[in-house]
């Protein structure tokens, strides 16, 4: 019984708003209306958006978009990070993670980062800021992402973060009149905290 109250007290905790997730480089926190023209012009681009679904076009869509992310986390059924970095308070990129089952035992995340900032580290210490609330607050079980066969930067992203290629969902993802092929990926909980356990070992190494 008291593991049940820990949980549902950590769950009616960010159902109230979500907590500030802090790296060395990174500061992930909740959307603000006041994000939505950043957004607009970071992540509206072609290269942004070529493998993802459509995104808002204008400020006053991605407004709505800002809303609607702050009801479904009330509910319990989606959350939404914006990435922030230091001498730049605006979101530069998101993460998504929505339920795939009730109390969110299986999930599904999905990200976009501004191009300025692809190559700088950026996702990968986002993601892991990410992934660590994801196994820990939520106590998701087995984490699903999707991406485009054609995507190597996304699929090499996923890769690099520890995710395992499951499939191919054939024709799953509509984008620009084509029908393309998508890598279904994982990460179980077990996997992620053993895997933080063994970096976590070869950083002490290397400081001693």
């Amino acid at each position: 019984m008291q593991n049940l109250a820990r949980t549902e007290a950590r769950r009616t905790d960010w159902q109230r708003a979500l907590p500030i997730l802090e790296g060395h480089n990174v500061l992930l926190r909740e959307l603000r209306a006041s994000d939505a023209a950043a957004l607009c012009a970071l992540l509206t681009t072609e290269e942004v958006t070529r493998f993802i679904n459509p995104p808002p076009t204008t400020v006053e869509g991605f407004e709505k978009f800002i809303a609607w992310t702050h009801c479904q986390r009330a509910a319990g059924a989606h959350v939404c990070f914006a990435v922030t970095i230091e001498m730049f308070e605006e979101a530069i990129g998101l993460f998504q993670v929505r339920q795939l089952e009730a109390g969110f035992g299986v999930a599904e995340w999905g990200f976009a980062l501004g191009s300025p900032f692809w190559g700088t580290g950026i996702f990968q210490e986002s993601a892991g800021l990410v992934l660590d609330f994801v196994f820990g607050t939520l106590s998701v079980r087995r984490l699903e992402a999707r991406a485009a066969v054609t995507n190597e930067r996304g699929n090499g992203a996923l890769q690099k973060i520890g995710a395992v290629e499951e499939g191919i969902l054939r024709e799953s993802f509509l984008r620009h009149g084509q029908n393309l092929d998508q890598t279904l990926y994982a990460i179980l909980a077990d996997e992620w905290r053993s895997r933080k356990t063994r970096v976590d070992v070869l950083a002490r190494q290397r400081i001693h």
